[in-house]
């Protein structure tokens, strides 16, 4: 049994009733719980404070999944990728970003993406599978193991995929990641970024925490969105908007800017009132290359000129910088390159026509 794939609350339950079928003192299970989430071992031998029989049958009952590191290059501006090796087939990227003191990682949550965005790297490939929950934690517990990096402050699901696609393992991803028993990150430090999937949004906003949300809008009318996302025919924006509504913390807009694209001053006020309707803050982002040919980031004087336009509507808009350019840090680069050979299924799922 996988217990890196349970919550902490099931983990401790399987823990304990396997202390219990060993006539183990209780307090064992209190003392190994710990060391799959809050001070993670790489494996079961480094668990020192274990009695050495305890540890071997803990690795032959319980042994603890990791992935492989295929790759890690750091950025001049700090910016660190790694690529993940996981059984089935699974090769994922994972981007730590240092802003001052706040270290956030940026995590996949499947194998290739089913939404076919024109402009990201991610759905050059298409859809290969779904991440299991310990391989999404993975990505963090990983870097708590490796005394270089340690445990980041936040958590957003902004790398390869769409989380709401894969809501199973992400719902219990996202328990592993807050649980206090589990990797302990406030629900306020941790994001779902999502193209926008309708039942996966209901499910999210059910939940109790109060976890940050991030709309991949990229363009304020269901129109224009058509041409850059595909997943606009199936849910379209006014769904999407309405049920952004349902939640409690402020949303973020995420719209990446493509030259000729939706850098217009008229997309600048559509924008603005997309986002006065949700009281929603705004990211503007440089695009980064790998998507379809033909797309460019818009120039830095468009860029300014449509973040001033947003602004003087009364929105509260950032413009980010782009991080790890010289690094492929965009969603899928360092993959493609390093794995060309291995491209996925279509690039758009055929739920999204459904």
């Amino acid at each position: 049994m996988n217990l890196l794939d349970l919550t902490p609350a099931n983990a401790q339950a399987k823990i304990t009733e396997w202390i219990e079928t060993r006539g183990e003192p209780a307090y064992r299970a209190r003392q190994i719980v710990p060391r799959l989430w809050q001070r993670p071992v790489a494996q079961w031998v480094d668990a020192t404070d274990l009695p050495a029989q305890l540890r071997h049958e803990l690795e032959r009952s319980f042994p603890l999944s990791r992935p492989v590191r295929r790759a890690e290059q750091v950025s001049q501006d700090g910016t660190v990728k790694f690529l993940w090796e996981f059984p089935e087939n699974g090769a994922v990227e994972s981007v730590l970003i240092p802003e001052g003191r706040r270290r956030t990682l940026c995590v996949s949550s499947q194998v290739g993406c089913a939404y076919g965005c024109v402009f990201c790297a991610t759905g050059r490939m298409g859809f290969g599978r779904h991440l299991h929950p310990w391989e999404i934690c993975a990505q963090v517990r990983e870097l708590m193991l490796d005394p270089r990096y340690g445990r980041p402050s936040g958590v957003v699901f902004m790398g390869m995929g769409e989380p709401l696609h894969n809501w199973d393992s992400v719902d219990r991803a996202l328990t592993i990641l807050n649980d206090p028993s589990g990797i302990g990150l406030g629900a306020r430090h941790i994001t779902v970024s999502t193209v926008g999937i309708a039942p996966g949004l209901r499910q999210l906003a059910a939940r109790p925490e109060q976890f940050s949300v991030a709309l991949s809008l990229h363009a304020a009318t269901s129109e224009r969105r058509q041409q850059l996302m595909p997943v606009e025919r199936k849910y379209p924006l006014a769904e999407i908007l309405e049920l952004l509504r349902q939640f409690p913390r402020r949303v973020t807009l995420e719209y990446v800017m493509i030259q000729g694209v939706n850098d217009s001053a008229t997309d600048a006020r559509a924008l603005a009132n997309v986002a006065r309707s949700l009281g929603a803050l705004v990211n503007l982002l440089p695009l980064h290359p790998g998507g379809e040919t033909g797309y460019r980031p818009s120039p830095t004087a468009n860029i300014k000129a449509f973040e001033e336009t947003v602004r003087r509507a009364g929105i509260a808009v950032t413009l980010r910088q782009s991080r790890g350019l010289d690094i492929s840090a965009a969603c899928g680069q360092l993959r493609i390159e390093l794995q060309p050979h291995r491209r996925v299924a279509s690039h758009v799922h055929r739920g999204i026509e459904e």
